[in-house]
């Protein structure tokens, strides 16, 4: 793999002005895992991962290995460094089976972010500020809203975990930049509520208080709870 060379915008390919006011630098490492977004499909939500590796050039080399055929649109590493593998406009290969708000093709409709991170450790101050500076040029490019912002857990509940019980929503909750959990006191069902956000229909009872805790409340235990039901809340 070449060197990765700093790039002064977001696309890979020409044509589209870089949104660059609140942009950090981001370094060029192209993925050949990667296609065209199905049916004309746009970015609409933001998916968040965890890499589960050792090192950020560790992911990065996975992501760009053509016989691994898995890839994202970034990678941030612990030290806030961000590479950019695939264009905004091109379907990534990051979400895998899965749903959220009905949307099935979750890739043609999805940017995909990975951080660098076992999943054992918290995600360090640099990274997250990224992140944040990251997010928030993507959401004003494409019109992403907060509640467009989900982990890879959330739509896969049945077979992922990332970005994890370690990773700080309520932080992004509070700059805008994720759904902001509510406080109210609802008289649905969690299935209910839980639907109305985006989670998926198909999962049984336990793997969905599973996700929804893991997104709202990742050290609760035990059996259902109405503290499970007030994140869910529209206040």
């Amino acid at each position: 793999m070449g060197m990765a060379m700093p790039v002064a915008g977001t696309h890979l390919r020409t044509g589209k002005p870089p949104a660059t006011d609140l942009m950090p630098e981001i370094c060029s490492a192209p993925s050949p895992s990667f296609g065209e977004r199905r049916d004309g499909a746009r970015p609409e939500l933001i998916v968040l991962h965890y890499t589960a590796m050792e090192s950020a050039e560790a992911a990065l080399q996975r992501l760009c290995d053509p016989e691994v055929e898995v890839s994202a649109h970034y990678l941030i590493a612990e030290d806030g460094r961000i590479w950019q593998m695939v264009a905004e406009d091109m379907r990534a290969w990051h979400a895998g089976v899965g749903q959220w708000r009905g949307i099935e093709d979750v890739n043609s409709r999805s940017i995909g972010i990975e951080l660098a991170n076992t999943g054992n450790h918290p995600f360090p101050e640099p990274q997250m500020a990224a992140l944040e500076d990251l997010m928030r040029a993507i959401m004003r490019r494409w019109d992403i809203t907060a509640e467009g912002v989900i982990g890879h857990s959330d739509m896969a509940p049945t077979r992922k975990c990332d970005p994890g019980p370690r990773f700080d929503w309520e932080r992004l909750e509070k700059q805008g930049l994720a759904r902001r959990r509510g406080t109210g006191s609802p008289d649905r069902t969690l299935r209910e509520l839980a639907q109305q956000i985006g989670f998926p229909a198909d999962v049984d009872d336990e793997t969905l208080l599973a996700a929804v805790r893991l997104r709202y409340r990742p050290w609760a235990r035990g059996p259902l709870e109405p503290a499970d039901l007030v994140p869910l809340s529209d206040t």
